[in-house]
């Protein structure tokens, strides 16, 4: 059921910065470069499915009015001694907002979503919802959970690719709960693996790029004057921003990456997925058209190394040279604050400013096939609705549109651990083979 994605989806263009520090400069148009991924580790990536009492759809979370505002950055940012002073800067974000997160009502529909989902098409598992950074937070959820008898808990986290803050730090979310309330031994907690590659996801995508497409085409034909002349479009496909560092230390050890991290390369992924979907639905919609991975909402820092382009300095490098963007947030599940502020805001008023045709295209929210993904993900570890009961049949029956076989149920130990981390931090869905780095190149 996997798809071959290839190299050479038209068009096939990458920017010379966008790769962590240890990635190729440029990816080759005329040729199929040899990258290989997490695909040559041969350790099982499927766990059995078992008979889960709960599942918990786990986000970042975000403030509900302007006095939550402080205390929620102050969650965001513990342990690493930033003053009030510096939080107001990043806060005028949300104080513009009403000192609101657009994440939270987007999570409640995406829990209404999500339990019509499984309701009327299973599998028949409870589903309720948990937060990083503000309430409802994990550890009263789990604990809750747990006095009302659950035993095994199954967390859905609302990120799709690897990468510590995207998923390692949710495994640490519910290990160090399971520790600070006593219950380790007792409950059981999995996670659902990344979802970068799953049909919906990419879906959700390749509808909004076919309108936004559409929509720019269309703006360019009928402007008196255009920026460049040409009636060229570039494809922005914005993710956020991470440290070169940690980018290095997304995914396993010893695993040869293109961009030279597995949160760089699943996004190339996704996005040449999206673009084989636009190009099956109409191929003249990529017409002089091309593209590049670009990054937002970076902070730390100056010194620190982030991943790069900038979204807003890709565009400025663009001036004259085209007549439309459509800015595509890829790396993002809903429309929170850091897409409102970052693409709706500041990228869509560079555009503005240099007079190109623009517009950002829609996250998966609540589009369908989206939330048909993710029932299909949660129905694969679940006994009564999972194809098979057996770990390689279930490996075997996964849907990935994105060339691979998909992410891994159990993580490897040192999988997007920090290398700066002072202590180990408890886990779950931490895998015990002996076998976790079988056939990786060092």
């Amino acid at each position: 059921m996997t798809a071959t994605v290839p190299n050479d989806v038209r068009p096939n263009r990458t920017d010379p910065h966008n790769t962590a520090s240890n990635g190729p400069a440029v990816l080759d148009e005329n040729s199929a470069p040899d990258f290989h991924g997490e695909e040559n580790l041969e350790r099982a990536r499927s766990q059995a499915p078992e008979d889960y009492d709960l599942v918990i759809l786990s986000s970042f979370g975000g403030p509900e009015g302007q006095d939550d505002v402080i205390p929620f950055l102050r969650n965001v940012t513990a342990g690493r001694g930033i003053p009030d002073e510096r939080l107001e800067e990043v806060a005028t974000h949300y104080r513009a907002n009403g000192g609101v997160s657009p994440i939270n009502e987007q999570n409640r529909a995406l829990l209404v979503a999500l339990r019509e989902a499984l309701e009327t098409r299973g599998p028949n598992v409870p589903i309720t919802w948990a937060s990083r950074n503000w309430e409802p937070y994990v550890n009263d959820v789990v604990q809750k959970a747990y006095d009302d008898g659950a035993r095994k808990i199954l967390v859905l986290a609302t990120s799709a690719y690897p990468g510590y803050s995207s998923c390692r730090q949710y495994r640490e979310d519910y290990g160090m709960a399971l520790e600070k309330l006593g219950l380790e031994g007792k409950l059981q907690i999995d996670k659902v693996r990344q979802f970068w590659d799953a049909p919906g996801f990419i879906k959700s995508f390749v509808d909004g790029l076919v309108d936004g497409l559409t929509e720019v085409r269309s703006g360019i034909a009928s402007a008196e004057k255009t920026a460049a002349g040409n009636g060229r479009v570039r494809i922005m496909f914005c993710t956020h921003s991470v440290p070169t560092s940690a980018a290095n230390e997304a995914g396993p050890r010893g695993v040869d990456y293109e961009g030279g991290s597995a949160y760089v390369e699943k996004h190339l992924q996704a996005a040449r997925a999206v673009l084989a979907g636009v190009e099956a639905v109409d191929p003249a919609l990529l017409d002089n058209v091309d593209w590049e991975l670009v990054y937002q909402s970076r902070s730390g820092p100056p010194s620190m190394p982030w991943l790069e382009p900038d979204v807003n300095d890709a565009l400025e490098k663009l001036e004259g040279e085209v007549d439309g963007i459509v800015l595509v947030p890829l790396g993002f599940v809903s429309d929170h604050m850091e897409v409102k502020w970052d693409l709706d805001t500041e990228a869509l008023d560079t555009c503005k400013n240099l007079g190109f045709i623009a517009t950002r295209t829609p996250t998966p929210g609540v589009h369908p096939e989206y939330i048909e993904s993710l029932r299909q993900l949660i129905a694969e570890r679940v006994s009564s609705t999972a194809s098979s009961q057996d770990p390689a049949e279930l490996e075997q029956n996964r849907d990935s549109v994105c060339g691979s076989r998909g992410w891994f149920d159990a993580c490897n130990p040192d999988c997007c651990k920090s290398a700066r981390a002072k202590v180990d931090r408890p886990v779950i869905a931490n895998y015990q083979g002996d076998d976790a780095q079988a056939g990786a190149r060092s």
